[in-house]
């Protein structure tokens, strides 16, 4: 996490008396429609909501149950680790205004709820702890649901995620 510089809330997760010119950034990861070439990529990128700035490619320690579930298929990381795959997504250093951004943007408490856990980055000794969003609370169903390890909208799933703008 970050630097003995930068004091985090242990309520929200979420920096403390920081401004975006501080440097203070938390490490995300993302492993569904936020990943690059995927279909909300693009919210990562836009600075009205804040910065992100791309750390590498990342997997999950842990296994953990990767799944395309509700009626607009949505990718969800199952908050049960130590069961599924490990999950293969990115790394992204955010500022604390896109942090609350994400927070927003997926529906955070109510549909997905922010974690940690740790990843192995490429390129990195040492495993690192990320912002992660999960479900914890899900039809019993799903967990019966194919795991994945990889998520793409176009895979060889078939199920094509439902932007936002489209339900």
């Amino acid at each position: 996490m970050p630097g003995p510089e930068c004091k985090w809330s242990a309520e929200t997760g979420a920096p403390c008396g920081t401004d975006n010119s501080s440097g203070c950034l938390a490490p995300v990861f993302v492993y569904g429609t936020l990943k690059t070439g995927q279909p909300n990529h693009r919210v990562l990128l836009d600075g009205a909501h804040g910065r992100a700035a791309f750390r590498g490619r990342a997997r999950t320690l842990e296994p953990y149950p990767l799944v395309i579930a509700g009626e607009h298929n949505i990718p969800r990381l199952l908050n049960l680790p130590g069961r599924g795959h490990l999950v293969a997504g990115e790394v992204y250093e955010v500022d604390e205004r896109m942090l609350r951004f994400l927070d927003e943007f997926e529906d955070c408490p109510d549909m997905y709820q922010r974690t940690r856990l740790h990843v192995a980055l490429e390129g990195a000794r040492a495993p690192l702890e990320c912002f992660v969003y999960t479900t914890a609370t899900y039809p019993p169903e799903w967990v019966h649901l194919p795991y994945l390890d990889d998520y793409d909208s176009q895979g060889k799933h078939g199920l094509r995620y439902h932007p936002r703008e489209n339900r």
